[in-house]
């Protein structure tokens, strides 16, 4: 079991991140132990993205910049996939057409118009949620840019579990499509929402409660986004998980803005 979960979080960062993990098994059960620890990768990528957006605060270079600095740091760690995924599935949803033809579309090295916009709206969208945060202090910036991240690899995790199909016969969604058993999956939904209402009360007010509520939207969107593109493309490819990660995030951010 030890090895296991050694080999499952190996996984989890390194397809997930581009930090300098080697994936020392390929197999069903390191896919599923790795989606299961997902929203761990998460917990690192929010934090290194907590700090450049602290500093610039402190350093008085004001929230919009912290803002900036905080959401560039998740797409640089992970190479951008993430978004590529979000503006490719964008495109094939988008061009109207039957599952393999926008398969194919997805598949293409270039950006259509709806890859385009909706990237622009996503990228203005989570700047905007965390220069408002940041404008309240650095830790309610910080906090909430580890949670956004945290909740946007809990998205990966249910979107891991059984009964959820595979879109094409190869690359990530193949290789994890399916692997996560239902139980094992809310399992650890339950244990993010709790983490992240623990991590809002230490902000003091409805903390706990805003926080909560945004790690319980954003995989709930991010669910709503899954149905459909399992209706149109026949199930999930790598390209849909980046697209549920950046709407994850994305929501939980806006979430978090209100009140």
């Amino acid at each position: 079991m030890t090895s296991l979960n050694s080999h499952g979080l190996r996984f989890a960062f390194g397809t997930l991140t581009v930090l300098p993990v080697r994936v020392t098994r390929w197999d069903r059960e390191a896919a599923r132990a790795g989606m299961l620890c997902a929203p761990l990768a998460g917990l690192v990528v929010g934090a290194l993205a907590a700090v450049p957006g602290a500093l610039l605060l402190w350093g008085g270079a004001g929230p919009l910049l912290a803002a900036v600095a905080s959401a560039a740091v998740p797409a640089a760690l992970t190479r951008g996939l993430h978004l590529d995924g979000l503006a490719d599935t964008a495109d094939g949803l988008g061009s109207g057409r039957p599952a393999d033809d926008a398969l194919r579309i997805m598949k293409q090295s270039d950006i259509g118009p709806f890859g385009v916009i909706t990237l622009l709206f996503v990228l203005l969208a989570q700047v905007a949620a965390l220069q408002r945060l940041y404008a309240d202090g650095w830790a309610q910036g910080a906090v909430a840019a580890v949670a956004s991240a945290v909740v946007a690899r809990l998205a990966l995790t249910l979107a891991s579990r059984r009964g959820v199909p595979a879109a094409r016969p190869e690359g990530l969604g193949a290789a994890v499509a399916g692997t996560v058993p239902a139980a094992g999956a809310w399992a650890v939904a339950l244990a993010v929402v709790a983490g992240c209402a623990g991590a809002g009360a230490l902000l003091g007010g409805y903390g706990a409660l805003r926080y909560a509520v945004a790690a319980v939207a954003a995989p709930v969107m991010a669910g709503v986004l899954l149905r459909h593109c399992v209706r149109r493309f026949g199930g999930v490819t790598g390209d849909v998980f980046g697209a549920l990660a950046e709407t994850a995030a994305t929501v939980a951010l806006v979430c978090l803005t209100l009140g």
